[in-house]
């Protein structure tokens, strides 16, 4: 199993705590269309035995491209790779690019699943983010989205300053409510250089609180579990059959082509990351030239890479592969450095498997960068 990312990097506004990579100006959206085309054509060879069973349209906001566009880069992926029978295709959209009519349209197309970026159902916390869409239009697009897509993802923020454990609990109702059967969730955090960063320095906004984010996480799993959610990733929560299958794809380690500026590739053995410059990008393509890099990754990286990626889901980190695939020595190194972790119950082992407990999850990422091992072959 593999997958296709499609990287579509324009954006209407820029949210304040975003720092992906996007352009607000479209002048170039055309060029870049068929730029994506030519890299999608160029780069068949490296999936000649694979079998593509997701392809994933993320951004930016794909939803900014019309349906003859990201029908056009879909053909292109059809013509020139083999693709399962009944694979994944998700678009991310934004509720203000999901018109009643849009949605009608994009239902007849090869999409079949929708990931929609909701954040908030209060209205103080969409200006606060300056999201281009108001709570009226997220309600209206799930009700519509909901009469054509089956499979349908929804994000929502926590931890946002001023946001009431009663507020949180409320979004998550109102996202209840539309019978979605998959949500991630993720809390709000500063990125360096964004504009909410910014906002906190110059005190126009309150920075987040860890332990109201702390008490949103817990609030979110005990409510999503009681609904039926299988709390799958550490962000990411789907009813059983519903749970992403490209986001999936990469925590198990399956392989990905990442199409477009910025966006990563991963083999198996090595990474690669596309230049994140819209210009510089489509210039090299036109050249007929690959604007990507690559790293080898050490034992050690793939190590590290399973530690962390196997700590955030449910399928947790294997013993057992650990000893196979990276040796006794780095086995010894992670029951040494797991200990302290299992005796506080944070982690725990059954069946030869390391898991975070409960108590344990909202600590993951730290966990895991204490298990990583460092320079190991230096």
């Amino acid at each position: 199993m593999s997958g296709i990312y499609i990287h579509i990097p324009f954006c209407k506004q820029a949210c304040h705590y975003c720092d992906f990579h996007f352009s607000t100006s479209m002048k170039k959206k055309d060029e870049m269309v068929l730029a994506l085309a030519k890299e999608i054509v160029v780069r068949k060879n490296e999936f000649e035995n694979e079998i593509v069973e997701t392809i994933y349209f993320g951004g930016g906001t794909p939803s900014v491209l019309s349906n003859d566009e990201i029908n056009f880069l879909i053909s292109e992926v059809y013509k020139h790779y083999k693709v399962s029978e009944n694979p994944e295709i998700t678009l991310e959209a934004n509720p203000d690019d999901l018109s009643a009519e849009r949605i009608l349209e994009l239902s007849k197309s090869p999409i079949n699943r929708l990931s929609i970026g909701i954040q908030s159902f209060y209205e103080e916390d969409l200006k606060m983010m300056n999201r281009a869409h108001n709570s009226a239009e997220a309600k209206k697009c799930l009700e519509e989205a909901t009469k054509y897509f089956d499979n349908i993802s929804l994000d929502l923020i926590y931890g946002i300053p001023g946001m009431t454990d009663e507020m949180w609990k409320q979004n998550i109702e109102t996202a209840l409510s539309f019978g979605i059967p998959h949500i991630s969730s993720y809390a709000l955090t500063v990125e360096p250089k964004t504009a909410l960063s910014k906002l906190i320095q110059t005190g126009k906004i309150a920075a987040p609180e860890d332990e109201a984010a702390s008490n949103h996480f817990m609030i979110l799993v005990e409510t999503l579990q009681k609904n039926g959610f299988i709390h799958y990733e550490l962000s990411n929560f789907g009813k059983e059959n519903y749970f992403s299958k490209n986001n999936s794809a990469y925590w198990l380690g399956k392989k990905y082509i990442g199409i477009g500026p910025s966006a990563h590739s991963y083999d198996g053995e090595k990474r690669g990351w596309n230049i994140a410059n819209n210009s510089l990008y489509l210039k090299a393509i036109q050249n007929d030239e690959l604007p990507i890099e690559t790293e080898i990754l050490t034992i050690s990286d793939r190590y590290n890479e399973y530690i962390m990626t196997g700590l955030r889901t449910i399928w947790g980190v294997s013993l057992e592969r650990i000893e196979n695939e990276f040796g006794l020595e780095y086995l010894d190194y992670l029951n040494k450095q797991a200990q302290k972790f299992l005796n506080d119950d944070l982690l725990s082992i059954e069946n030869n498997i390391l898991k975070p407990t409960p108590k344990g999850k909202f600590l993951t990422d730290g966990i895991a960068s204490d298990l990583f091992y460092l320079n190991l072959e230096e």
